[in-house]
């Protein structure tokens, strides 16, 4: 994981604890005032917010506590690896494109972060400068060249 995803994860996990758990203990208090909690939807919708926030805040305590930090600035420039950042060139119309390799927790296209489990990411891993790369996409065959590993 970069240091920026592991960041991200951390403020969410932060986030989800000092605001979201407080907030909806305070909507079940206040839908258990309302009476019978077998015909009350602001009690059962709020049971199920905070099953949500309890299942994330466990899902980010594992992922952070197991995760590798990745330095992104240390990375080998030969071969196209983890948190590297990549520039690819569309072969059939020249166009070039610039992503960084990410774990899945981390990746958004918007940015351009893959993921290095997406069919893109997993065919770059591992190429080098001027090689090239096939993809089978649902769209047809796309063909990209690896230009430059930054």
């Amino acid at each position: 994981m970069t240091r920026e995803g592991y960041q991200k994860l951390k403020a969410e996990l932060e986030h989800l604890k000092s605001n979201q758990r407080p907030q909806v203990i305070k909507a079940i208090e206040e839908a258990r005032s309302h009476g019978d909690l077998s015909e009350n939807a602001e009690y059962e919708a709020a049971k199920e917010r905070q099953a949500f926030i309890e299942g994330r805040v466990s899902e980010l305590g594992y992922k952070l506590g197991n995760a590798e930090i990745i330095d992104v600035d240390n990375q080998p420039k030969e071969r196209a690896v983890f948190a590297c950042t990549v520039v690819l060139e569309n072969v059939d119309t020249g166009e070039d494109v610039e992503y960084q390799l990410v774990g899945p927790e981390e990746s958004n296209i918007e940015k351009g972060r893959i993921s290095v489990t997406s069919p893109l990411g997993k065919a770059i891993i591992g190429k080098k400068a001027g090689e090239e790369i096939v993809l089978n996409a649902p769209a047809g065959k796309r063909v990209y060249e690896l230009v430059d590993i930054l």
